[in-house]
C-alpha cells in the first residue's frame, strides 16, 4: 500500500504551515511539502475553494498568509499519527500516564478529542504502556522553557536567574540561541555577555527569565545540537587524555562529542577532554570503543578504568 499523502492531507499540512509561518512563498511551501512550486499553488487553491481565507502579497516581503482571526477546522490525526504522538509523549515523560501530571492531563484531552476508533487505541496504549523513568533526565519548568524559546524565536536578549548544582544563584544576560534536548535533559545554548563566551545552561536550573530591550543575531553557521555536544565535553573538573593505536578515521565513529576532541598522532590518535563523572566515562563510554587505548592523563579516569578492568578480570578468574 502506498504511503504517499493524499491531496487533502497535503492541503491540511499546507494550512498548518501558513498558519505558523506567515509570508511563506510558493517555492518555500513546495519545499516543505516535498512537491513542486506549481503543486504548492494547487494546494493553496484547494484551501481557498474550501473557504480558508489564504491571502497573498507580491514583492520581497510577500508570500501567503492566512487572515488573522480565522477559525481553523480541528486537527485530524490518523491512527498511526495518534499512536506515534502518545508513544513520543510517554517516551519523553513517563509520568504522563498519571492523571495528576500536567502533560498527562493534556494528553488525556488530546485522546478524548480523537475519533472513537483512533482514540480507543491511543487510550489503551497510554493505559497499558509502562515507561521506566530516565534517572538522568530532568524536566524543566514549562513557563521558563516557553519564555526561552519565545525569546530565541524573537531574537531578543534575556536576563536569566540560574541556580548552580551547588545551589548558588546568579544572574546573567544572554543571547538565547537555541534550546536543545539531549538524553532527557534540556539545555540552553547561548552567548553570555558576562563572560563574553558561548555557554550551555541546564534549563531545569533556570529560575527566572526576563526579556531585555536588546536584539541579537545568532551565528549564521550555528548547529545547535553539535555545539551543545561539543560544549558538554569541556570545562569539567577532571581532565582526560586517552591515546588509541588506531587511525583517527576508524576511532571517530565510536567517540561521542561529550567525550572530548580527537586529534591525530604519529601512531594513531588521542582523545582530549574532561568529565565530572570518571566512572561513567570509563564504564559506559570507553568500554564500548573496540580499540586498545591508554589513559595518558587524568588520575581519576585512570583509577576508574583500573576498577572496571579489575571487576572484569575477577569475573573470569579461575576459568579455563
Amino acid at each position: 500500500m502506498s504511503s504517499e499523502p493524499s491531496p487533502t492531507a497535503r492541503a491540511l499540512r499546507a494550512m498548518e504551515i501558513l498558519q505558523t509561518r506567515a509570508g511563506t512563498t510558493a517555492q518555500e511551501l513546495g519545499e516543505r511539502l516535498g512537491v513542486t512550486e506549481r503543486a504548492a499553488r494547487r494546494y493553496v487553491g484547494i484551501l481557498r475553494e474550501a473557504g480558508v481565507p489564504v491571502e497573498s502579497a507580491r514583492g520581497p516581503h510577500g508570500g501567503y498568509r492566512i487572515r488573522r482571526g480565522t477559525r481553523l477546522p480541528p486537527i485530524v490525526f490518523s491512527q498511526a499519527e495518534a499512536l506515534g504522538l502518545v508513544m513520543a509523549v510517554l517516551n519523553g515523560q513517563p509520568t504522563a500516564t498519571g492523571a495528576d501530571d500536567l502533560v498527562g492531563t493534556a494528553l488525556a484531552k488530546v485522546i478524548q478529542a480523537l475519533p472513537e476508533g483512533v482514540g480507543r487505541q491511543a487510550a489503551v496504549l497510554r493505559e497499558h504502556a509502562a515507561a521506566a523513568p530516565d534517572r538522568g533526565s530532568a524536566q524543566p519548568d514549562a513557563a521558563v522553557t516557553s519564555a526561552l524559546v519565545a525569546a530565541g524565536a524573537a531574537r531578543r536578549r534575556v536576563r536569566i536567574t540560574y541556580r548552580s548544582q551547588a545551589g548558588r544563584e546568579s544572574e546573567s544576560e544572554v543571547d538565547p540561541w537555541a534550546v536543545v534536548v539531549r538524553h532527557g535533559r534540556w539545555y540552553l545554548l547561548c552567548h553570555s555577555h558576562r563572560s563574553d563566551a558561548v555557554r550551555t545552561y541546564r534549563v531545569d536550573r533556570v529560575r527566572a527569565v526576563r526579556q531585555t530591550g536588546h536584539d541579537f543575531v545568532p551565528p549564521e553557521d550555528l548547529d545547535p545540537v553539535a555545539t551543545v555536544e561539543e560544549k558538554l565535553g569541556i570545562g569539567w573538573p577532571y581532565p582526560t587524555r586517552v591515546a588509541f593505536d588506531a587511525p583517527l578515521a576508524e576511532v571517530a565513529p565510536w567517540i561521542r562529542p561529550p567525550m572530548g576532541r580527537l586529534e591525530p598522532t604519529a601512531t594513531g590518535c588521542v582523545l582530549i577532554g574532561s568529565t565530572n563523572n570518571p566512572e561513567m566515562y570509563a564504564q559506559e563510554w570507553l568500554a564500548t570503543v573496540p580499540f586498545p587505548f591508554r589513559v595518558e592523563d587524568g588520575p581519576q579516569l585512570r583509577a576508574a578504568v583500573a576498577e572496571v578492568a579489575a571487576r572484569f578480570t575477577a569475573a573470569v578468574s579461575g576459568l579455563a
